[in-house]
């Protein structure tokens, strides 16, 4: 006979689940939610990495294996960070647990599977570089390395790949949408992508894309795979729900299709990423997915003040696509958004300039102000003035304005125009056309050294048989149209009117090479058509160089000379700031057609993640936010526009008040060479600057606030 005798815990029953007052009621309820879909609405500032955090560890703490849970995030630093915290709360090796990126994560599926799909052991992993590198070869392979029509370029093809990979989109669909000029070359675009994918298959190698893909065609295609993946993972947690793409999101439902236990923790009113191919659906009908889910809202703040919420809450009602929400703020009042009018952008930077050493002076330092904007070339004359008045910045958004190859480019052309001895200038620009590189221009510069013997020489020179034979025959075009631009640029009246030569330059065939070289182009090129507009308040070009030069060498002495200053305030655009936070925070050009932009007020759609966006600019801010918009542009042919607010300032209510407006009263300042440019080693009087008074409401009182 034998006797059972059952053994007991040392230590009792098992403790329930303690968070220890940490979290507030609705996190503790998605953290205590039991099995099954779960939809976590997480607004902005609300603790959501936290919430996760601690889920994890209660999930931990009821004894789930750490190698039966997956956790998947968008960078390496939020998989470190959150699996930090974890490690601190569940106090266990985290390095059990699947966590990491979308890419990370399918990378260690592939190193096991991989062989099914027909790679060998040991696969390579292509990075940037090295798919332009392929694709370059697939180019050449399929002879279109060379041709009278310009063909896209490697970068190019590769993000048309990429964009039709992660919205599993066929890719002639993409490039009718995204690159409709090349229409006429889709077949050899195909053919083209078609060797692409040859190649690294042959290199026995993947890009970043193909992990994704490569990871959802086994869980489709191979049920022993996906069989075993959904019964491994017990539970599937998402992190930034909201900008998972169609890929990413079949992904996920496929691994959760065993268990079911999917949660997603996302913010649908923080979904400004679809240009990179987010697919707001994945969130938004989530629940449609899962008819089960239970969903759960975090809405108590711990960033901004009840007053920045107010505002940000105002304008967000106004999208029809949403899950209402309304977000609630712990902190004490603090004073109203600032809704500033500035007569111009000259006057719209010199207020910014100001307000920020006012900041400064008051407490905030500087690493907790920024300037947010909706596109990159909306901080040019900032940067301008905040170099003007050594204050130092760092630009998250891209490279410092006149850092960029695009402004670069453009410059180059004007200053071979006024000064044909610039070999720097020359070369850069040659490189630019079909047919031409290195060696090229190398040899079209020696014959002109040797044409002048040490002289400046005339632009016409590049015409002379000595100096255009030098031009391989496949090149030959591609010079001459060079030289037909650069010799229309360097003659009255057009030499003088720098905003002109701009314009040209666009329309002599930088746009299109613009158009075939970058998947972002309209972008660029609408740096550039800001660039001539700026251009234009110069009475001659020789005047616009000078003072570009002088206030690009300002620029970089800000953060160049000697150590990095330690306090930097930021520029960035909305885009690049999401996740970030700071005490004080300036929007500007807050002007219909700009944010909004023209482009994405052509459909509804566009139009919300626009506004989605305004709501993510005005929640990045703690203490402080206010609100620019300049009421004319710059000369367009001599004529001022004047500029319309933007519908996302005009919709916001009057009664209570959403913010507070703002008047600009400027005080002369010293005579300037161009728009708002003082002459050189002039020092600006303390109160050459504009005077600042807080008037009325969020009413408007009508008549304008500023004069013209």
């Amino acid at each position: 006979m034998t006797r059972r005798y059952q053994l007991k815990s040392a230590t009792g029953a098992p403790r329930p689940f303690d968070s220890g007052g940490k979290l507030n009621d609705e996190q503790l309820a998605v953290v205590e939610a039991p099995d099954g879909p779960l939809l976590v609405i997480a607004g902005a500032g609300s603790g959501k990495t936290r919430t996760l955090t601690w889920r994890v560890a209660r999930l931990l703490h009821a004894h789930l294996e750490p190698e039966s849970l997956l956790l998947l995030t968008f960078t390496n630093k939020a998989a470190r960070e959150m699996l930090g915290r974890v490690e601190e709360v569940a106090r266990i090796d985290t390095r059990r647990i699947w966590g990491g990126t979308f890419h990370h994560v399918a990378h260690r599926v592939l190193r096991e599977h991989a062989g099914l799909l027909g790679y060998e052991k040991g696969y390579s992993i292509l990075d940037r570089e090295d798919g332009r590198d392929v694709m370059s070869a697939a180019i050449a392979d399929c002879g279109l390395a060379v041709g009278a029509r310009r063909f896209p370029k490697a970068d190019v093809l590769i993000d048309l790949v990429s964009m039709a990979v992660n919205t599993q989109t066929p890719l002639s669909d993409v490039l009718i949408d995204r690159r409709p000029q090349f229409a006429p070359l889709l077949e050899d675009v195909l053919r083209v992508a078609r060797r692409y994918a040859e190649r690294k298959h042959g290199m026995n190698a993947m890009d970043f894309d193909d992990l994704l893909l490569n990871w959802k065609v086994l869980l489709v295609e191979h049920e022993t795979v996906r069989r075993l993946l959904a019964e491994r993972f017990r539970h599937v947690l998402v992190d930034e729900y909201q900008d998972t793409n169609r890929l990413q999101g079949d992904v996920v439902d496929l691994l959760a299709s065993h268990h079911r236990n999917l949660c997603v923790v996302g913010d649908d009113a923080q979904s400004i990423y679809s240009f990179r191919g987010a697919h707001f659906a994945n969130i938004l009908e989530f629940e449609k997915r899962y008819p089960d889910a239970r969903r759960f809202h975090l809405t108590v703040n711990y960033r901004s003040t009840p007053q920045i919420l107010d505002l940000a809450n105002a304008s967000i009602e106004n999208n029809f696509k949403q899950f209402k929400k309304e977000l609630r703020s712990v902190r004490p009042n603090g004073s109203l958004p600032g809704l500033v009018p500035c007569r111009d952008v000259e006057q719209q930077a010199a207020f910014v300039a100001q307000r920020v050493l006012e900041l400064r002076d008051e407490g905030i330092p500087l690493p907790e102000i920024a300037v947010l904007y909706r596109a990159h070339h909306h901080s040019m004359e900032i940067q301008f003035e905040l170099a003007r008045r050594g204050i130092p910045f760092v630009v998250r958004s891209g490279v410092r304005f006149f850092e960029a190859a695009h402004i670069k480019d453009v410059l180059a052309h004007v200053r071979f125009a006024h000064n044909p001895g610039d070999e720097l200038a020359l070369k850069r620009v040659l490189k630019l056309f079909p047919g031409m590189g290195s060696m090229t221009a190398d040899a079209v510069w020696n014959a002109l050294a040797a044409r002048r013997r040490g002289g400046a020489g005339s632009v016409d020179e590049l015409a002379s048989p000595d100096v255009a034979s030098q031009v391989p025959p496949k090149a030959r075009e591609g010079y001459r149209r060079a030289t037909e631009l650069l010799r229309a640029i360097s003659r009255p009246p057009t030499r003088d009117l720098p905003g002109e030569s701009i314009d040209r330059i666009l329309e002599g065939g930088y746009e299109e090479y613009l158009r075939s070289a970058f998947l972002n182009s309209d972008a660029r090129v609408e740096d550039i058509r800001q660039l001539a507009d700026y251009a234009r308040g110069y009475e001659d070009g020789e005047t616009f160089l000078s003072e570009i030069a002088l206030l690009t060498e300002l620029t970089a002495e800000t953060v160049a000379e000697g150590e990095e200053p330690d306090e930097k305030m930021v520029l960035s655009s909305v885009h690049q700031s999401k996740g970030l936070e700071w005490r004080a925070i300036f929007v500007v050009w807050l002007a219909d057609g700009r944010f909004p932009s023209a482009q994405a007020l052509r459909d509804p759609e566009g139009e919300e993640e626009e506004r989605r966006l305004f709501y993510v600019a005005c929640t990045r801010a703690k203490d402080e936010l206010t609100l620019c918009h300049p009421l004319v542009t710059a000369p367009r042919d001599r004529e001022r526009v004047v500029l319309k607010a933007s519908r996302f300032l005009e919709e916001l209510p009057g009664e209570p008040a959403v913010y507070e407006r703002w008047q600009l009263d400027d005080v002369a300042g010293p005579p300037a060479l161009g728009p708002g440019i003082p002459p050189a080693g002039t020092a600006l009087p303390a109160m050459a600057m504009p005077r600042l008074f807080a008037s009325g409401s969020g009413e408007d009182e009508g008549g304008e606030d500023v004069p013209f």
